[in-house]
């Protein structure tokens, strides 16, 4: 057993009970919302956070990743039931994703999880966070157009993030906005000092005594027509009259699509795309994680992959770690994956024997509990913290932040790495080539890689350098000099020769480029003008 898995060995049910409780209540109208978009049936979305809970969460090595359903996945799903044609052949792809997934796995992919850049993670949890309170701000009033959980710009009922914000004032339903309101308060007042000093505080979850307060508000409500609110602003989570109608009303897979080229298509673009945001998630979960645990990325793909096979076995959705679940789980003082594997025993718990009792919650409750987690991640502390750490760091930071609130997930990951290994480049070109000047005595100091990337700065150097000067390069201390910069700087040397320049190499034992090794035999430098010292 690795470090990662003895980390998380242990559970802590004084902490993870209450956090499972916060998990439940956020995931609820996720998973019913994203099946709800993705044109699969409600049950389906519980399915896939019941095995997202139980199953991944048994299996993983985080300790703090919470898997379902997800909105960057909602895409590929439309895409996938379209191309397959019904929801069965769809399952056949689910099933072939897993394997995928297991085989990614065993094949030590999961490394690429280490190449994401912390500014770039920062930005996502801060752009997650931002686009919570966002998209929950129409709920949080009544007006549910846009489905539950998703995070992209352009939405499926035509309009933006933006102008949806802008237009909420035209469908205000004041029950709703009453309910959000109290829920805000409690949320509030609950995590105050003041409460703090109460023992219950530490026991009872704000979030559920939010929803509490507020479904209670919501039925008296009902006796109050220009308060009361309508059946679609509360939870929806279907409710046959019989067990064995529930379980009647779940599919399962298809095997002979397996015979489609589309089904093999559809099943590698959702590994691909599930392992990325998985990757993603649980690294962002280890780096809001108190005790700083590191995940086992290959496990995770593993326990991924394994829960894609159940889900789409039973009928569920496809699934992936999620962050808004996650940062939910560790915001509500989650420390052990106790409160993983316990939420999706609620959500089996609520699917099989209390959905009735569920479908009393308002949404504008949850949508006040999901905007208090939002901010927690965006809040204005993180965003001056990245400030006072540099350019190089902010910049990163921000541009992830829009290019996510602006498109998706994924593109804007995408676009924060792109412009922190440009920063990372940019720091290298500047460090990597020094020139000092005396009069006409100078210094060309080479350190770190030098690559192609700085031929056109050499060159302009050596250009600017007058005739009758005298130039010491010393490259004594870079650890690799790429042979287009040899290339220049023989094209100098002979050059040198006849603007009568006086140049000198410096040379050491201990270089580890053989231009700059005293007695290297690799470049012959045998004009009278390299001495060496």
């Amino acid at each position: 057993m690795d470090g990662a898995s003895r980390a998380v060995a242990k559970f802590d049910a004084k902490a993870d009970v209450p956090a499972s409780i916060v998990v439940f209540l956020v995931a609820l109208p996720l998973c019913l919302g994203i099946a709800l978009a993705s044109g699969a049936p409600p049950a389906a979305g519980i399915v896939s956070g019941i095995v997202g809970g139980l199953v991944i969460g048994g299996l993983s090595g985080s300790a703090l990743s919470v898997s379902g359903p997800a909105a960057g996945l909602t895409v590929i799903v439309l895409a996938g039931l379209e191309r397959l044609g019904d929801y069965p052949s769809f399952l056949t792809a689910v099933v072939l994703a897993g394997l995928f997934q297991v085989a990614l796995g065993f094949a030590r992919t999961g490394i690429i999880g280490d190449f994401f850049p912390g500014a770039v993670i920062r930005g996502m949890l801060a752009a997650i966070g931002l686009i919570l309170i966002l998209k929950q701000l129409p709920h949080a009033v009544g007006w549910d157009a846009d489905y539950e959980g998703d995070e992209s710009f352009f939405q499926n009922d035509g309009r933006n993030t933006f102008s949806e914000l802008f237009d909420i004032f035209n469908h205000v339903s004041m029950g709703a906005l009453v309910i959000a309101a109290v829920a805000l308060v409690v949320l509030v007042m609950w995590d105050s000092s003041v409460m703090k000093r109460a023992s219950i505080q530490k026991r009872v979850p704000a979030p559920l005594v939010a929803v509490v307060v507020s479904t209670v508000v919501a039925s008296l409500f009902d006796s109050v027509p220009s308060l009361a609110t309508a059946r679609e602003h509360f939870v929806a989570l279907p409710a046959p009259e019989s067990l064995g109608a529930l379980l009647a009303g779940l599919h399962h897979p298809n095997f002979a699509a397996l015979a489609r080229f589309d089904t093999w298509v559809t099943a590698f673009a959702l590994s691909i795309v599930a392992s990325l945001e998985a990757l993603l998630c649980v690294d962002a979960a280890d780096k809001l994680d108190p005790l700083k645990r590191i995940t086992p990325t290959n496990r995770e793909l593993k326990a991924q992959g394994a829960g894609q096979i159940i889900a789409g076995l039973l009928g569920g959705l496809p699934l992936t770690a999620v962050i808004v679940h996650s940062s939910a789980n560790i915001a509500a003082g989650g420390r052990t994956k106790l409160s993983t594997i316990m939420h999706g025993g609620l959500l089996l718990l609520g699917f099989l024997a209390a959905p009735r009792i569920l479908n009393l919650i308002p949404l504008s409750a949850l949508a006040a509990v999901l905007i208090v987690t939002g901010y927690k991640l965006c809040k204005p502390a993180i965003m001056r913290e990245m400030w006072k750490r540099g350019w190089d760091q902010f910049i990163p930071f921000g541009v992830t932040i829009v290019a996510i609130l602006f498109t998706d997930l994924l593109r804007g990951i995408i676009a924060g790495i792109i412009v922190g290994v440009a920063f990372i480049l940019r720091t290298n070109f500047s460090r990597a080539i020094t020139v000092m000047s005396d009069d006409d005595k100078y210094l060309v100091s080479m350190a770190g890689n030098v690559s192609f990337l700085n031929k056109a700065y050499l060159r302009r150097s050596f250009n600017s350098i007058p005739k009758g000067s005298y130039v010491l390069i010393d490259g004594t201390r870079a650890g690799f000099i790429d042979k287009d910069i040899v290339e220049t700087l023989r094209d100098f040397l002979e050059s040198a020769k006849h603007a009568g320049i006086n140049v000198e190499l410096k040379r050491s034992p201990t270089s580890n480029n053989p231009v700059f090794k005293t007695e290297s035999a690799s470049v012959d430098y045998s004009d009278s003008s390299m001495a060496s010292t």
